[in-house]
């Protein structure tokens, strides 16, 4: 039976238990990877799954039950068994299917690529990058490199009369790598995840990326505390961008817990930035045509000039908070949705990178972030790093273990993007500045 049709049945034995409403998930996946170290092959792996949700409603409760089993035999007992949980627990005034739902658009966005690779062609790209890697001068050991493959088929199906159907597949390598010896080791990485093969980097080119990356860490100082500008790399830049989706996330809103709560059209960031999200580009690692509810996706942008336009929005948040869902409801299928963007980009700016830190006397130049420590309510913000010292406008002497401090108010406003934008990991962004912020070091 195909995968629509089992779901539809589904959602049919729910409403036949009891349920006044009900949507069911069915995420199936097969996935190859293969690790590589020092030229021994670790480990081969393949998987595959189908795991099942169903969510019902009963007047204002839910409940949700899954399945990794799938057989239409027992679809009667897991509908009967998931509109008891629900008849028990508290009422959610909240709760409900999402009245933004609509038939998916026929647009493809090329998201599922035909070649399967088998084991040997995943080991010759693991062994190509780590060769490539161990090749870099300097270069005393290696973690090894991965190569894998992926396919995940996603299936939601709505008492509401939506269906619809997402398949992606997925090509990736990566390779990590040790310079020095003793306690002067240091260790980098590189990596490229893509869903066509077509469009992977040259497996040898991120092995030689992670070890010139590693060589350049060796003999790292610890920098003296000082009050500078920091610039983050691209590789780390964007995690700036994911603690903004936490802060204007519609649940952490509707809970008051964060940070930008009462700031819906006010201006957070310089006049002149902009943060996108394009849930429709073609390839791209987190495209898709409709959210976890079935609301179809919009390209947006986030900040517009500066200005926060919007919150990312599931049906529960939107109705929480009296406005309407973004087709922002991410889920699995054994909880229910949330919010969480997808194609997210910081613009990119005018300036070079090299421009954007020319007049820089002393400053530093972030590759690295350990740690998670950002308060979302508050905004404060400390993460330990390592980077570079950047003197008299150009990258210095490796520094470790620091850590650099701020509040992301503040950090918002003081960011200015270079031009250096490239799509690669999800949520990207050019190399980063901002002024001020604390390095804590000897």
């Amino acid at each position: 039976m195909d995968h629509l049709d089992l779901l539809a049945d589904l959602i049919a034995r729910a409403r036949v238990a009891g349920a006044d409403a009900a949507d069911a998930v069915l995420i199936a996946g097969a996935a190859l990877s293969v690790q590589r170290r020092l030229g021994c092959t670790e480990h081969i792996e393949r998987a595959e799954g189908r795991d099942l949700g169903l969510r019902v409603f009963v007047g204002a409760k839910s409940a949700i039950v899954s399945a990794t089993t799938i057989d239409p035999a027992g679809f009667a007992t897991l509908a009967e068994r998931a509109v008891a949980m629900a008849r028990v627990v508290p009422d959610d005034p909240y709760a409900g299917l999402a009245d933004t739902a609509a038939p998916p658009d026929a647009l493809s966005l090329d998201l599922e690529d035909p070649i399967e690779p088998d084991a040997n062609a995943l080991l010759a790209r693991a062994a190509a990058a780590e060769d490539a890697a161990l090749a870099v001068r300097g270069i005393t050991n290696s973690e090894g490199a991965e190569a894998a493959w992926s396919r995940t088929e996603a299936v939601l199906v709505t008492s509401g009369g939506f269906a619809g159907r997402t398949v992606r597949t997925g090509h990736s390598v990566s390779a990590s790598a040790l310079a020095g010896s003793g306690t002067g080791m240091q260790r980098d990485f590189d990596y490229h995840s893509v869903v066509h093969l077509a469009d992977l980097d040259d497996p040898a080119e991120i092995g030689r990326s992670a070890g010139e990356r590693a060589v350049a860490r060796l003999n790292p100082i610890r920098a003296k505390t000082a009050k500078l500008p920091v610039v983050y790399d691209p590789r780390v830049a964007g995690s700036l961008l994911g603690h903004l989706m936490g802060a204007i996330n519609g649940a952490s809103i509707a809970r008051g817990t964060s940070f930008l709560k009462d700031r819906m059209g006010a201006r957070i960031f310089a006049p002149g930035v902009a943060i996108h999200e394009n849930p429709r580009r073609l390839r791209g690692l987190r495209s898709r045509l409709f959210d976890g509810e079935g609301t179809p996706t919009v390209a947006r942008a986030l900040i517009d000039d500066g200005v926060l336009t919007t919150w990312l929005l599931d049906s529960r948040s939107a109705r929480q908070l009296g406005l309407r869902s973004t087709g922002h409801a991410a889920r699995g299928t054994g909880g229910p949705p949330s919010p969480a963007p997808t194609n997210l980009y910081l613009a990119a700016g005018t300036l070079t990178p090299a421009a954007l830190m020319a007049d820089i006397k002393l400053g530093l130049y972030v590759t690295e972030l350990i740690g998670m420590g950002v308060n979302g309510l508050t905004g404060d913000y400390s993460r330990g790093a390592a980077g570079f010292m950047i003197r008299d406008g150009a990258l210095a002497e490796p520094v470790a273990e620091i850590t650099i401090a701020g509040t992301l108010p503040e950090m918002f406003a003081h960011l200015t993007p270079a031009n250096d934008l490239v799509f690669r990991r999800g949520t990207d962004a050019p190399t980063v500045r901002i002024e001020g912020m604390t390095l804590a070091g000897a």
